[in-house]
């Protein structure tokens, strides 16, 4: 019988991918995770700017929601890494072909925080480059991105009432042992 947690589709599980909203620490408890594993990091945000050329606010403000979205599909599509812990945007759930990629060599993990959470975290959300439909409230986009992050999770952890280490250290706890790339904590 197979770990659950881990993607019936790889036989070598080498990357943590973590999905959720701004705000629900996936580049803070990313970085931990890289340091507690011994793997590499690395933040998809900052490929999307990097690949742009441009913040991801500017983008949202100059191109559109969708042209985020476009961009951030195909650098996902274009990213070939191994043994690393990688923070996506919050809208990479969005591409079925992006995430699919993630998933053929990690365990997808979903830090689910409630929207009150996330509205404390981030604050003015207007200028975080959050790729949503300009008549979409901040409440249905969450809605509608909570569905699709526990549609691709392996593993979900929840981060309400906890640090960024006890979160680190929850993720630790829940990944697959079988390949022995992870250590138990």
């Amino acid at each position: 019988m197979t770990d659950p947690a881990t993607p019936a589709h790889s036989d070598e599980v080498s990357n943590v991918i973590l999905i959720g909203m701004p705000g629900s620490g996936k580049s803070t408890v990313g970085v931990l995770l890289a340091k507690h594993l011994g793997l590499g990091f690395v933040d998809t945000d900052l490929l999307i700017q990097e690949h742009a050329g441009r913040t991801l606010q500017h983008i949202v403000d100059h191109d559109g929601y969708q042209a985020l979205r476009r961009i951030e599909e195909q650098v996902l599509l274009e990213l070939d890494s191994d043994h690393k812990v990688i923070s996506t945007g919050g809208s990479a759930v969005y591409s079925a072909a992006a995430m699919d990629h993630l998933k053929a060599k990690g365990v997808v993990v979903f830090l689910d925080i409630p929207l009150p959470l996330v509205i404390e975290r981030i604050g003015d959300h207007s200028m975080r480059g959050i790729s949503r439909r300009p008549d979409q409230s901040l409440e249905d986009l969450f809605e509608e991105r909570h569905r699709l992050y526990q549609r691709y999770a392996d593993l979900t952890v929840a981060g309400q009432g906890k640090t960024q280490d006890e979160v680190c250290q929850a993720v630790v706890s829940q990944l697959p042992t079988r390949t022995g790339l992870f250590r138990a904590p």
